[in-house]
């Protein structure tokens, strides 16, 4: 079917209601005429309004309100990750986090490292584990490290964390 034809049948069928309506109603013609013409309108209004949309698509939005628009979070921080951080920051703030916080993930690290890749076990093998490891090392990892006597004092100094850090990497 023709889009002509198409676009003809609701104004067709309304025009056949106008003259059903005319006859059944003749002291309300005025008000009849205006319904039908509002409804034709309509009609004609709505094609137009169609007509004009596929004409100019509309825009998926102009920079001005992509630039208001919040942009994504593409960069979702793991838990894990956020724990860790957390804990290497209180460590090397205060001896009390540092020994309490951050040795013990050091120190299980350190014993699956040397488990796995040396086979040393870090509380058996003492000698063996410092001799892998490397003194200074050594000294924050071990089981008989005591406890600060200064709960506030520095914590692990950024020098000396990544020496620890570069000495398990290196196992």
């Amino acid at each position: 079917m023709s889009s002509a034809l198409r676009l003809a049948r609701l104004p067709a069928l309304l025009t056949v209601a106008l003259a059903v309506t005319l006859i059944m109603l003749p002291g309300r013609t005025e008000l009849v005429l205006h319904i039908y013409a509002l409804a034709i309108a309509s009609i004609v209004l709505a094609h137009l309004v169609r007509a004009v949309r596929s004409a100019h698509p509309v825009a998926t939005g102009s920079p001005f309100d992509a630039a208001l628009r919040k942009p994504r979070r593409q960069d979702q921080r793991l838990p894990e990750l956020v724990r860790v951080e957390g804990e290497v920051s209180l460590g090397m703030a205060t001896a009390f986090d540092f020994h309490y916080r951050l040795r013990p993930p050091l120190r299980r690290i350190a014993g699956e490292l040397l488990a796995a890749r040396r086979g040393i076990d870090l509380d058996g093998s003492p000698e063996a584990a410092r001799k892998a490891l490397g003194d200074e090392t050594w000294e924050v990892v071990r089981a008989d490290r005591e406890q600060p006597l200064d709960r506030y004092g520095a914590g692990l100094e950024p020098a000396m964390l990544q020496t620890v850090v570069a000495s398990l990497e290196a196992l």
